[in-house]
C-alpha cells in the first residue's frame, strides 16, 4: 500500500509557507495504519530497547503504538503543565519557533536502551530536543524512527544516520 497517499498536504499550516503532512486519513485506514506500525517495527526488529519515547502529540500515536508491538515500555514527553510528577525540561527550536517538552525524570533510567520515535522529521528540533532529556537521563538511543522523513529539510544532518530510520522519504 501507498502511505504517503493516504497523507493529505495542507498549505499554510500552522504558518504562511509550512506545508503541514496531515496523517489522519492514514491513522483512519486500519490497514494502512498496521502497515506503518509493522514497518516501523521491522525497522527495529534487531534493536534491543527497554522503552519508545515520543514527544506529544502526533508521535504519541506511533511510540505508544510501537511500544505494544514491540512488548516493550511507552514513555510520553508533554508540554510543561501536563506530567504531574517531577520533570526534566528542554527549551528548543522548531522550523517555525520554539517549544519546551518534558519528561518524568524517572522515566528513563541511566544506562537503558531507548527508541525515539516520531511521525516526522523535518529540520530535526523536537527530535533533538527530547535527545537532549534523555541525554540528561544517562539513557542510551538504540534508535530514532519516523513515519515521514522531509529529506529535502536536511534535518537527518542533525542525528546519526546509522540510528535513524524513516517508512516514507519525501524528497521535494
Amino acid at each position: 500500500m501507498d502511505l504517503r497517499s493516504l497523507i493529505r498536504d495542507i498549505p499554510d499550516f500552522p504558518k504562511k509557507g509550512i506545508v503541514f503532512l496531515d496523517i489522519t486519513p492514514l491513522l483512519g485506514n486500519g490497514p494502512a495504519f498496521r502497515q506503518a506500525i509493522d514497518a516501523l517495527a521491522e525497522k527495529f526488529a534487531a534493536v534491543k530497547a527497554d522503552k519508545v519515547v515520543a514527544a506529544e502529540a502526533r508521535g504519541f500515536i506511533f511510540g505508544a503504538a510501537l511500544a505494544y508491538k514491540l512488548g516493550i515500555g511507552f514513555v510520553p514527553v508533554r508540554k510543561p503543565g501536563k506530567l504531574p510528577y517531577k520533570t526534566s525540561t528542554v527549551t528548543y527550536d522548531l522550523e517555525y519557533g520554539t517549544d519546551t517538552l518534558c519528561m518524568h525524570e524517572d522515566a528513563v533510567l541511566k544506562g537503558e536502551n531507548v527508541l525515539l520515535i516520531d511521525d516526522l522529521l523535518a529540520t530535526g528540533g523536537t527530535l533533538t530536543g527530547v535527545l537532549q532529556l534523555l541525554d540528561q537521563a544517562g539513557a542510551n538511543v538504540a534508535g530514532i524512527g519516523v513515519l515521514i522523513e522531509l529529506a529535502f529539510l536536511n534535518g537527518r544532518e542533525k542525528f546519526d544516520s546509522q540510528l535513524l530510520k524513516s517508512v516514507i522519504h519525501i524528497t521535494g
